[in-house]
């Protein structure tokens, strides 16, 4: 792996946020001057190709990546727009798939969260 891709995949990996590619690019600016907004793509792309990381597309924002890279829904504040993981109790999916040969999913529950309501 690249020193670039490893910075970019270490910054997913540190933090639970679902960060944006503008937000990992400025972060690993930070550690790396010389690093292009392409390469930060470019290394996004291999990454999720590689199942390392999933990319988590969003209706009107750009799209965000998700250090956790098993099926899981999540939570997506409509006023802030943060994204976080919903835990979901085991086997609840179940009724809905069953007889069906599910390879993953996407579920997004939007909501506002408790710092834009107070």
């Amino acid at each position: 792996m690249t020193r670039q891709r490893q910075l970019i995949y270490n910054i997913i990996r540190a933090a639970p946020e679902h960060r944006t590619a503008e937000e990992i690019y400025d972060l690993a600016r930070s550690e790396m001057p010389s690093l292009a907004r392409g390469t930060v793509y470019r290394n996004l792309g291999v990454l999720v190709r590689d199942g390392r990381i999933r990319k988590l597309e969003m209706a009107d924002a750009p799209a965000r990546y998700d250090r956790e890279r098993r099926p899981h829904p999540h939570l997506v504040c409509e006023k802030c727009g943060r994204v976080t993981d919903l835990i979901m109790p085991e086997g609840l999916l179940d009724p809905l798939t069953a007889g069906l040969a599910v390879t993953g999913y996407d579920l997004k529950l939007y909501h506002v969260c408790p710092a834009c309501r107070g």
